[in-house]
């Protein structure tokens, strides 16, 4: 009976470290790095909040406006 305990034993031991990761080896599927932080504007038409990547810029005078679609941009900004 203590025969087969320790084949067990061996047998899971040797699993394990056929399994182990090697050192000094990458996996595939290394974790994409997180994404940088990206400014939030707001569409001076209707409010949305979207990142300053996406929105559309619209001219005026006293500086620049942002907005979310070219409706909005063409509607200009909301009279507050």
């Amino acid at each position: 009976m203590i025969k087969y305990l320790l084949l067990g034993l061996l047998a899971a031991w040797l699993f394990y470290l056929w399994r182990k990761p090697r050192v000094g080896t990458t996996p595939a599927d290394k974790p994409a790095p997180p994404a940088k932080p990206q400014s939030m504007v707001e569409c001076a038409h209707c409010g949305l909040h979207m990142p300053a990547n996406e929105a559309l810029l619209g001219q005026r005078p006293s500086g620049v406006d942002y907005f979310c679609s070219e409706d909005h941009r063409r509607a200009g900004p909301r009279a507050r």
